[in-house]
Formats: structure tokens, sequence, C-alpha cells
């Protein structure tokens, strides 16, 4: 089964054409579907609309928010609620063609060829990419400038991070934890656990109703979640490797620093007038700054490795791809 993971906010006039559209591929491929539309606290008649598919389409399920909690809540709540070996998101504002569902599922299965990716066997994650954009100048250029980076900050080398269209193996989804706003880094959070990323080129669509969700906030927000996503992935484990690292250079540049404070002090004593007095230079006060901030950061990174520990007890730090023996007859 193939499960269509759906966002809603505020789509009430899109999401009639988009089930249509998608029972349309479905009966053509002969896939088996169900579609799983999540209303983010909508304040139209959206899950009215949801309601109705429901009653009268059996593979259409709907889950509906108190009130709005973000795109990654909703992918949260339909990732668990998902039956399906296989799991697909897309955007309900139409932009995302459903027509484009056989593509993502022959690239999951085969993998693909690319500049970039050279995946022949079969992938975990297969991310879209919009190449010809149909948005506005301020959001499609923005938009490239944040790809570069979290490709360059963190080796998964994807054209389009942003893209809401992207297949998994439900599987990968059993394994990544979602929160905030870290939906978009899904294939970065995949790929530290070792699956297999890859990326297709898909039909983008203007959009026909509303307007976009996203604004300037979006991309700042998204700058501090790329930080976040460094650090999980690559210090997630051992966080004092990255804030006990830091403290440890700047604990040794004040160190270094005293140290030739005193030297001078001493050489003063023999040789008056050979340095400047102490109290008139701005060393010293660097020199403490640097000692103190870089015990303070060992300190936390102590700190930080002990709230590791204690959590991550029941988490494993690895991830199985098979095995020659049945689950349970290891575990005890």
């Amino acid at each position: 089964m193939l499960s269509l993971v759906i966002p809603v906010y505020n789509e009430e006039e899109s999401l009639a054409i988009l089930h249509k559209e998608i029972e349309a591929v479905a009966h053509r491929e002969g896939l088996d579907v169900e579609v799983l539309f999540i209303d983010d606290g909508s304040r139209d008649g959206s899950w009215k609309v949801i309601q109705e598919l429901a009653q009268h389409h059996l593979h259409v399920r709907g889950i509906r928010f108190r009130r709005n909690f973000g795109k990654a809540a909703a992918l949260s709540a339909g990732f668990r609620a998902a039956r399906g070996d296989t799991i697909l998101t897309l955007d309900a504002d139409l932009q995302d063609d459903p027509a484009e569902l056989p593509r993502f599922l022959a690239a999951l299965e085969h993998g693909q060829e690319t500049s970039v990716h050279r995946h022949l066997g079969p992938l975990d994650v297969v991310s879209g990419w919009k190449k010809k954009r149909y948005d506005p100048w301020h959001k499609v250029w923005p938009s490239r400038v944040f790809n570069g980076m979290v490709s360059w900050l963190t080796g998964v080398r994807l054209h389009d991070h942003n893209c809401g269209m992207k297949c998994y193996r439900a599987g990968v989804l059993r394994e990544v934890k979602l929160y905030g706003e870290l939906h978009r880094f899904i294939p970065v959070l995949a790929s530290a656990r070792g699956f297999r990323i890859g990326e297709i080129e898909i039909n983008h669509r203007p959009r026909r109703f509303g307007h976009s969700k996203y604004g300037v906030r979006r991309f700042m927000k998204g700058f501090l979640d790329l930080l976040t996503v460094k650090f999980l992935t690559g210090f997630g484990q051992r966080p004092q490797h990255l804030l006990g690292g830091v403290g440890l250079v700047s604990f040794l540049l004040g160190s270094v620093a005293l140290l030739y404070l005193a030297v001078t002090w001493t050489v003063n004593l023999f040789a008056p007038g050979a340095f400047p007095p102490i109290h008139e230079r701005a060393l010293p006060v660097f020199a403490l700054a640097a000692l103190l901030l870089g015990a303070q950061m060992m300190s936390i990174g102590l700190i930080a490795e002990m709230i590791t520990a204690y959590q991550g007890r029941d988490e494993d730090t690895y991830s199985v791809v098979e095995r020659t023996y049945p689950e349970e007859a290891g575990t005890r």
C-alpha cells in the first residue's frame, strides 16, 4: 500500500480536485493507495470537505488538529497513522502534481542516475526537485541560496530540500524523529542514519487558489533549524566534541594570554618600562573572558553529555538494514 500524507491549512477549494487527480493516477497505474488529510487547524471549510471525501471514499482518512501546530506536527501525525509500506508527502495547494507518483515509486525501487546522484539500486528516500518553479522571484532565489547552504553544510546534496513532495520507505520514518520545523530536513536526518537518498525532477504547477503560507520569517527559522540539524547529525551523540572543543580552544587561548601577561609583568620588575603596564592594556580583559568562556563551554558540554547519555538509554544509536535471524530471537 502507498500512503499519501497531505498536510492541509486553509485549502478548501483544492482538496476535491487534488483527490480526483490522485484517484485518476491510482486507477491508471493500479496503485493501492490510502489518502491521509491532516487538517492543521484550518479556519475555512477544509475539514468539512475532508469529512465528505472520507464518507464517500474508503481510502480517504482525515485527522484534525485543535489548532495550527505547524507542518512538522501534521506530517508526524500522518506518518504515525499511515498503514502503507511506502509513504509519499505532497502539499494540498495543487502545485505538486500527483501524476509524478509512478516516477517516485520507480526511483525508490530502482534508483536513478543524475549528475549529482548515481544510485542504481533501491533507495530509501526520494526527494522532488522543482527545477522549473512557478513562484515569485523573492521566494525562488532565497530558496536556492538556502538549498545550497544545506547541501554544503550537511553533505546531502539535493537541489530542493524545501520540496514538499518526497517519498519514503516506512522504515525511514520509524527512525527519524520530527519536531519543530525539521520536516524539510528529513533526507538529511535519514542520511545520518545510513539511508540511501535520491532525487528526481518533478512538474511544478502554478498556484490556483489561495496564497502562499510562507514569508521571510520562514527563511530565518530555516537557517536556525539548519544549525540544529547540523548539530544533531554531527554531534547529537557526542555534544562534548563540539562544545568542549570550542571551550578547550578558548581556555587554551586565555591561558596563553595570561601566561604572556605574567611574563611581561615579571620582566617589568627587573626592567621597568620594557612593556606597557598591565592595567593600561585590553589583553587582560580578553584573556579572562576567553578563560571563563572556555570553562563554561566545557562545563555545558559535560552536562549535555550526561543528558544525552541518560535520555538515549532506550534509543538505538545505529540503524539495522537486515538480519540473518528473526529479530525476536536476539532480544531479551
